[in-house]
């Protein structure tokens, strides 16, 4: 299975044509979050109708950027991974929206308490193996460093992977911390934002093999 994650948006289509062919060679399209700059259903349609042209095989979850209006419009198209999963392929995908509060507000943020439950939530009845789509990073990892000095990712997506062990969790949020890591066996990757060219080709076979890419 080949899939292509794109995340942190932000409502900029500057490089989905540039894109196309990466996008019609992959087997699924993931959007880890903040698909709008502070949008709701009409700029997330825009996006993904974009996407859709080249793939229609896409799953997704809101970013801390996105209004509510867009997880009711990924809801209504059957995209919403977020506090549940999908099986495609053989693999399971489940996925955590949002993000932990930051320094400035933004309209879908969750407590450490609330992510552990959304997380539960979105595992129940999931069978291995699977992959965790979650904007917010796992704590203490390449992917969730500020000023590559300052972890800024949650406790309990790491405790979620350390505990159930997927094959990877593909994240963003954090635009600085490009990077992969490793907790255990599950391979994690922020691709860095797709606004700014940036995406990760995943390939699936005996093992997961990430390639950070930039257009």
């Amino acid at each position: 299975m080949v899939i292509l994650t794109l995340t942190d948006i932000h409502g900029s289509d500057r490089y989905i044509e540039a894109c196309a062919h990466e996008l019609r060679s992959a087997d699924l399209v993931i959007l880890a979050g903040d698909i709008t700059n502070f949008g709701g259903r009409r700029e997330a349609a825009a996006i993904v109708d974009t996407i859709r042209r080249y793939n229609p095989a896409i799953l997704a979850v809101c970013g801390n950027c996105d209004m509510p209006e867009v997880e009711d419009y990924l809801d209504e198209e059957g995209l919403n991974i977020a506090a549940r999963n999908r099986m495609v392929g053989g693999i399971g995908f489940c996925g955590l929206g949002g993000s932990l509060p930051g320094p400035a507000p933004t309209p879908n943020t969750h407590t450490e308490e609330e992510i552990a439950a959304l997380l539960e939530q979105a595992a129940a009845g999931l069978r291995e193996p699977f992959i965790l789509v979650s904007h917010q990073p796992a704590f203490g990892t390449r992917t969730d460093l500020v000023r590559r000095t300052r972890h800024v990712g949650s406790a309990s997506v790491r405790a979620f992977i350390e505990r159930t062990e997927p094959l990877a969790c593909f994240s963003g949020h954090i635009h600085e911390s490009i990077g992969t890591d490793t907790l255990g066996r599950t391979q994690l990757a922020n691709p860095g934002p797709f606004r700014s060219g940036r995406f990760a080709r995943v390939v699936i076979g005996n093992g997961v093999e990430i390639k950070l890419l930039a257009l």
